[in-house]
């Protein structure tokens, strides 16, 4: 079993989800991204909010867990940013250009989007090598 720290996964996903809501707010590219995908003020509030913040909670969970066994018990900061930057901007980024082109999507959806998660993985990487002893649980 690969070994991972439940804090620091916990950290780094709600680092993750701390950072998703203020890149998707109107501080920054909330009203971009509302207009890049077509949802309006009316289409938004008639969400579940609890569902949706609840389902990407855990997904952030998810992300930094699987980041967590792939890193492994004690990654130097060197790994843990160049991995997640790396992850974010080469797995995730590149995926969803690949999925952009054909759905033609915009440039800007995409760097929104792909920005948030290239940045994302990286903090989840910086949390992960900066805690204490990554082996504690």
């Amino acid at each position: 079993m690969p070994e991972f720290n439940v804090w620091a996964v916990l950290v780094a996903a709600l680092s993750g989800f701390v950072l998703g809501g203020l890149w998707y707010s109107p501080v920054l590219f909330g009203k971009a991204w509302q207009r890049e995908t077509g949802l309006s003020d009316e289409v938004l509030a008639r969400g579940n909010m609890a569902l949706i913040f609840g389902t990407a909670f855990v997904l952030c969970v998810i992300a930094s867990l699987v980041f967590a066994m792939f890193l492994g018990p004690r990654p130097s900061l060197a790994l843990g940013l160049g991995a997640g930057f790396s992850a974010g901007l080469c797995w995730v980024s590149a995926s969803f250009g690949i999925n952009y082109l054909f759905e033609r999507k915009s440039l800007k959806l995409f760097l929104i989007n792909g920005g948030y998660h290239t940045l994302q993985f990286t903090l989840i990487g910086l949390v992960l090598a900066l805690w204490p002893d990554a082996r504690a649980g």
